[in-house]
């Protein structure tokens, strides 16, 4: 029979694209790296033309702070961890191995200052987010593109309860003409006194 008002009927079965569930990710499935450096390097002029030099350090390691936060829910939620780490040591690990590779695609190095026993350092001689800033950290004096960096960490040790004060630095590295990042980490004495405890 044919339909008079020309309504096709086969779609009134069809799903609409609301109901249709998520594609399947690929566990493994990575951002572009061309669209995360252009997207970064837009986040910081702005932030300078916005805010000033002064500023965007801090505003960098806050946007890093959040990621953070999130790294700190989702990798557990992907790897099905049960437990949490509650050792500073162990925790640095997490940090600098399984972040650290999910984030960036490589570990991390994570040191212990010889000096100080609340002092560590996570180092990485060639920091993913500085590799395609060079240009703006040179006209930039005083800007610290790894300030990201910082931030991310500090988001983890704060959603772990691991206060800390964190900060970043570029070294000048040998062995590429991109700076070296070291994020150096200081517990508080609360979270060394926690640390004696649980040993």
């Amino acid at each position: 029979m044919q339909n008079l008002l020309g309504v096709d009927h086969r779609k009134r079965n069809a799903m609409s694209i609301v109901e249709r569930p998520l594609p399947d990710r690929n566990k493994n499935a990575q951002v572009s790296l061309s669209a995360f450096s252009f997207l970064f390097a837009e986040t910081i002029h702005y932030s300078y033309r916005t805010v000033g030099v002064s500023a965007v350090n801090r505003r960098l390691a806050d946007i890093g702070y959040q990621i953070g936060v999130r790294m700190l829910e989702y990798i557990p939620w992907r790897q099905k961890a049960t437990k949490r780490e509650v050792k500073i040591v162990r925790f640095l690990q997490f940090i600098s191995n399984d972040v650290w590779k999910t984030l960036f695609g490589q570990p991390a190095i994570l040191e212990k200052s010889t000096d100080k026993k609340e002092q560590y350092m996570i180092t990485e001689d060639t920091t993913l987010i500085n590799q395609f800033i060079g240009g703006v950290q040179k006209e930039v004096q005083g800007l610290n593109t790894a300030s990201l960096v910082g931030g991310i960490v500090e988001g983890l040790l704060d959603g772990g309860d691991f206060t800390a004060r964190v900060t970043t630095h570029s070294v000048e590295n040998e062995y590429s003409p991109q700076p070296k990042t070291i994020v150096l980490i200081e517990f508080t004495q609360e979270v060394m006194d926690r640390e004696e405890n649980v040993s």
